[in-house]
């Protein structure tokens, strides 16, 4: 992997963005341009469901492939486990070509994989264009599901930035197709004025580089500060950055779930409201539907999205891939659609609503924060696996995953 990685982390100029926001946006795009692909599709997800938006690229890839089409999808084992043996067939024997991430088989009927699993969402279309974001591909992430409903967010990006895209895609291909894989050569071509740096999280070489991103910014920010996370339980040094930020002046803005999709989740982010709200930084719970977006920007020009969420599993375990862009109409767009939101769908927090019986708080904020501030060392404590990426062929499917994962072959143990 180091080979395609040594590249990434420089800021491109020249790149064109559009925002793409929940399903709607996305879906439509991306499987649009796996329709007119001419080459080559690479995608990587976390989640790929068995019901329409399933089915919608169940059916662009066979068609893509159909044409010639080269098309490599790498799901994690952990997010996609369920699909059925003629979902996948049917995607295999058009030749789609399709890796597990880190099958391992249950135990005691537990998945085992829980941790450090493969959470990037990726698509590079003829090394030419990219999407990078949060979703994945269920049908949840379409607003017309209800209460199951999440708001989510994703970028399509040409120009330079693209061949670091198609490098970090590269990089996780298994060894099973590491050698046969003949490279495009992608696309360097100026394809507009915002400025992009791809920042990716693994195991062995970028361990903090997103966090990093972060905290840079958020030192040098002098007016606004607006951050979205679907999961908000960060390190103890983001908080103190945060709180350092809105001491200078800085309006600091924090849109987390109010309708959580774990209900866990809210409670982990609760115990950091009172320490921040008596610092002056505004938090708005956002109750529309479930947010899963990983979104923010800083000031008038810097604005992120990506994979990560701000929590000790994105943040210290979990594979992520974020773009951080330099691009004044893309944080002003982003900045009219978070205020919208905050001021639509929105309660704000309280120190009154907070204090009421809540006498365990600081105890807890004490631990959790030293707790987290600690967590990378402790996650080390554990083994540290490498991108186990098993090649899916016929008649072998993911619902037979429970005999490919004893096939693994000592290649498939390098660490990341």
């Amino acid at each position: 992997m180091k080979a395609f990685n040594d590249q990434c982390g420089i800021w491109q100029d020249g790149n064109s963005v559009e925002l793409l926001i929940n399903g709607e946006d996305f879906f439509s795009n991306v499987f649009e341009h796996i329709r007119t692909a001419r080459r080559e599709v690479l995608i990587e997800t976390f989640i790929i469901f068995e019901d329409r938006i399933g089915e919608g690229l169940q059916q662009a890839v066979i068609e893509a492939a159909s044409r010639g089409v080269r098309v490599v999808i790498t799901v994690d084992d952990y997010g996609t486990s369920d699909l059925s043996t003629s979902f996948v067939q049917e995607m295999v024997s058009a030749g789609v070509q399709i890796q597990l991430f880190d099958p391992r088989p249950k135990f005691m009927g537990m998945r085992t994989n829980l941790f450090r699993r493969l959470h990037r969402k990726v698509v590079v279309i003829d090394a030419e264009l990219a999407f990078m974001g949060g979703i994945n591909y269920s049908v949840d992430h379409m607003s017309d599901t209800g209460v199951t409903a999440k708001q989510d967010y994703a970028v399509l990006v040409r120009g330079p930035i693209v061949a670091d895209i198609y490098r970090s895609t590269l990089g996780m291909l298994g060894p099973a197709l590491r050698g046969s894989f003949a490279p495009l050569k992608a696309m360097t071509r100026q394809a507009g004025s915002a400025r992009m740096l791809l920042a990716e999280r693994d195991n062995r070489q970028h361990t903090t580089d997103i966090e990093e991103q972060y905290l840079l910014a958020m030192r040098g920010a002098t007016q606004r500060i607006t951050i979205a996370n679907a999961y908000f339980f960060p390190s103890y040094r983001f908080l103190r950055e945060l709180r350092n930020a809105a001491r200078r002046g800085v309006k600091v803005t924090l849109i987390l779930q109010g309708q959580p999709d774990m209900p866990f989740v809210r409670m982990c982010s609760r115990l950091t409201y009172t320490w921040l709200l008596r610092e002056g930084v505004v938090i708005h719970e956002y109750k529309q539907r479930a947010l899963h977006g990983k979104v923010a920007l800083i000031d008038h020009e810097w604005s992120t999205v990506g994979s990560s969420n701000l929590d000790p599993l994105s943040l210290a375990l979990n594979l992520e891939a974020n773009l951080f862009i330099r691009d004044h109409a893309l944080n002003q767009h982003l900045h009219e659609h978070l205020t919208e939101l905050a001021a639509a769908h929105s309660k704000q927090a309280s120190l009154k609503g907070l204090a009421k019986g809540q006498w365990w708080r600081a105890p807890m904020i004490f631990l959790s924060f030293h707790f987290l501030r600690h967590f990378p060392a402790i996650a080390g404590l554990f083994p540290v696996h490498g991108p186990r990426l098993k090649p899916v062929r016929s008649p072998d499917v993911i619902a037979q995953a429970s005999e490919l994962k004893r096939e693994l072959s000592p290649d498939q143990e390098k660490s990341l």
